[in-house]
């Protein structure tokens, strides 16, 4: 055993989404930072589907983005395909997403780490923590190494106590081809700390070359592309189409014959398995009424033949896999590279931290990504920007960054984690976000980006370019509130789109309302206008329209935020005796001494306390 002569501020324990943007976000605001992980080929690995957002995901990624985090910036260098998600539907739904080229996403999340000064990456497997009266003081590695800290973040995704699972058989590993990590969570347990497994799985990867794409449907990327990063990424000039098939009943009845050797449908495994991602066994299970379920057929990158099967998640023994996929349409003579497999990890229950993502146990010790419940990139990726962010002011001995639920998404995410914790791996849905008309993701950098600067993460040139944005946007609303139309001049384009035809002159801005209105389009179809405003940017454009049509749904909701945020003024002692509060149900005193919540609003959001609960706490502390 020997002791580094290098010692770190914030040492970052895993190289995936999480531990990728914590350690890049410590180290750009000024912490000396030291990313360890097992692998330095694979960092920034996509290990499931080549792809970043979707519903609520592409918000996120936004998010990251707008406070100075990478994701976004490496999902636009990287993109073969963008498309927004929900058009149409309601702007609160509009979601982007990318598909990616799976060797170039990670090759840019390398490069990216290799450009920060006060970074530096030590490839083996840390054992355990170095851990002196409940304080963290740093880690030790599988090669007798002690690397000391002030703080550590651990990021291990599926690769705690990781077992793979392909139908009977089974073996040690963090995903396939990789190992186990061992020792963290024994250490952690013996502690105090509570732990979990759960699951999760992946589909077969399939040469594309052996598919016939005749029998599927095209799925192409949008007509003009945009992006995640508010920066100067480049929207891209050509992409990759991905292509969409579908199960049968011979297919499921293939599947079928096999249940009874799938780990993750007959129970071997006991872990929490996720929802909202079932497997293909669980999916012919649950929706036993339907015939047929979607297959998404996603191309690997721009130079590879390799492609993934969305939506065929399995377990199942290999020979049951490879004959059920010969009788989906368009893979009659598929080939594949490797079948699908599930995989079983430790994870740590998230009602045990603070909502800096540190651990209410061990000071110093901050958790993000996969360790804490959740499933996805994006919310791994959030929960690593905050812990990094929160790991340097815990060096730097200032207060922690806790976003709130109307300020952001991934204020939703880590506050659902701490108040209520999860019994399956959690993914964000908009629906979980009672103001997602404020969180948008056209709106993210004027939710956020102030916030970036003031931190020291947004770099100088992202956030003069979002405010002189911000100022192209007053510009332009204060233009259409004050611009008057003609009947003659705007009612050819209304008969065009089945438009009420106006009598009077009006001020432009009373017709953008209007569901058929499209800005852009009036703006395009009407000359006087095109001359007058046409100068402005899509981007502000849209956001302009957006705010005029939902103006008086915007505004409730930030009045409902703004009282909801006044009981964060209320703020609770750590040390009150709820046993004591007789008056408080028995569930109310038995949760609220478990969580200890910090204020009034997140007592309120604990399962279990009740509002009545919540005005005896309020009676007992004179507010």
């Amino acid at each position: 055993m020997s002791l580094s002569p290098h010692s770190y501020e914030v040492i970052v324990i895993g190289g995936g989404h999480a531990g990728c943007e914590a350690a890049a976000a410590a180290a750009n605001m000024g912490s000396r930072t030291l990313l360890i992980t097992m692998n330095m080929g694979v960092i920034g690995q996509m290990s499931c589907n080549p792809a970043i957002g979707g519903v609520a995901k592409g918000q996120i990624v936004r998010e990251i983005d707008a406070l100075g985090g990478l994701t976004g910036i490496i999902a636009d260098r990287s993109a073969i395909q963008f498309r927004m998600l929900n058009r149409s539907k309601g702007p609160a739904m509009w979601s982007p997403r990318t598909q990616n080229d799976r060797m170039l996403f990670a090759q840019e999340w390398r490069m990216e780490l290799e450009r920060i000064p006060l970074l530096d990456i030590w490839q083996d497997s840390v054992t355990s923590l170095l851990i002196v009266d409940d304080v963290v003081k740093g880690v030790e590695t599988s090669t007798g190494i002690r690397f000391q800290s002030k703080s550590v973040i651990l990021t291990a995704g599926t690769f705690l106590n990781g077992t793979i699972h392909i139908g009977e058989k089974n073996f040690s590993g963090g995903r396939t081809g990789e190992k186990a990590a061992h020792g963290i969570t024994e250490q952690l347990f013996d502690i105090g700390m509570r732990t979990g497994r759960m699951k999760t799985g992946t589909p077969p990867r399939i040469d594309g070359r052996s598919i016939d794409y005749s029998k599927t449907k095209e799925q192409p990327g949008d007509e003009n592309p945009g992006k995640f990063s508010f920066s100067d990424t480049k929207p891209l000039s050509k992409q990759r189409s991905c292509h969409i098939t579908y199960t049968n009943a011979e297919v499921h009845d293939i599947l079928k014959t096999g249940f009874h050797k799938s780990p993750m449908y007959s129970g071997r495994i006991q872990g929490l398995g996720p929802r909202y991602c079932p497997s293909i066994e669980d999916k012919i299970s649950r929706f036993a009424e339907r015939d047929r379920h979607q297959l998404f057929i996603e191309p690997e990158g721009w130079n590879t033949v390799e492609v993934y099967l969305n939506g065929f998640s399995t377990s199942l023994p290999y020979d049951v896999q490879y004959s059920a996929l010969k009788k989906v349409p368009g893979m009659e003579n598929v080939k594949m590279y490797r079948p699908g497999y599930a995989i079983e990890y430790d994870f740590f229950p998230p009602e045990q931290l603070k909502l800096s993502l540190e651990s209410k146990l061990i000071g110093g010790l901050f958790l993000a990504g996969q360790v804490n419940g959740t499933t996805g990139y994006e919310e791994a990726a959030a929960q690593g920007l905050m812990a990094g962010i929160n790991a340097h002011n815990h060096c730097a001995q200032k207060e922690a960054l806790v976003l709130d639920r109307s300020t952001a998404y991934i204020g939703v995410l880590i506050d659902d984690l701490v108040t209520k914790g999860t019994d399956e791996p959690y993914r964000m849905f908009t629906s979980r976000a009672e103001h997602r008309l404020l969180l948008r993701q056209d709106n993210a950098d004027f939710r956020l980006s102030d916030l970036g600067n003031s931190i020291g993460l947004l770099d100088y040139s992202q956030h003069a370019s979002f405010k002189n944005k911000s100022i192209d946007f007053q510009i332009f609303k204060r233009e259409i509130e004050g611009f008057s139309v003609a009947p003659e001049e705007i009612n050819p384009y209304l008969l065009t789109v089945n438009g009420a035809p106006i009598t009077q002159r009006l001020k432009l801005a009373s017709l953008v309302p209007r569901p058929e209105v499209r800005l852009a389009d009036l703006m395009f179809h009407v000359k006087r206008i095109h001359e007058a405003l046409g100068h402005h940017t899509a981007e502000v454009i849209e956001q302009v329209e957006i705010q005029l049509k939902y103006i008086g749904y915007i505004d409730r909701q930030q009045d409902l935020a703004l009282k909801i945020n006044r009981l964060k003024a209320f703020t609770i002692s750590e040390n009150i005796d709820y046993k004591s509060i007789h008056a408080l149900s028995s569930e109310a005193r038995q949760k609220l001494s478990y969580h200890k919540p910090t204020t009034i609003g997140h007592a309120s959001r604990i399962s279990g306390v009740s509002p009545s609960d919540i005005s005896v706490l309020l009676v007992h502390l004179g507010k």
